[in-house]
């Protein structure tokens, strides 16, 4: 069972080349038992990014989204209260990204490490990350 951050979940439908090697491990692992999840959070980044211009998909973001959600081997997980609170209450240092914090809380939550490349979340000591 693993959480992918936004970006690993978008280079993994459009440009897996670009996931290490533990990462893409992890993610075909996961695959088999249907163990991928992602936070909606990161649904709300990539319509954002899209919407901002600053992410071009091959189809729009609702349809690229919902195609996704179409994917036997991906689970989104909603950000309910608990996971919305506890991003508020995280341990510190921590950096204040709203996203980041969803997405780390989330993992806490159900207990996944979060696939990332971001070297903030790395060195975060209080969730486990795959690259």
């Amino acid at each position: 069972m693993i959480l992918l951050d936004t970006h690993v979940w978008i280079w993994f439908i459009s440009n897996p080349e670009l996931l290490s090697k533990a990462a893409k491990k992890s993610v075909e692992t996961a695959m088999e038992e249907k163990g991928i999840f992602i936070s909606c959070i990161s649904a709300w980044e990539v319509a954002l990014l899209s919407a901002k211009k600053r992410l071009e998909l091959t189809l729009d973001a609702t349809d690229w989204i919902a195609a996704s959600e179409k994917l036997p081997f991906f689970q989104f997980i909603p950000v309910d209260n608990q996971v919305a609170v506890k991003s508020v209450n995280l341990p510190q240092p921590l950096h204040s990204d709203p996203a980041d914090r969803i997405i780390i809380a989330s993992a806490i939550t159900i207990g996944a490490p979060v696939v990332t490349k971001d070297e903030k979340l790395w060195h975060y000591p209080h969730v486990q990350t795959i690259w």
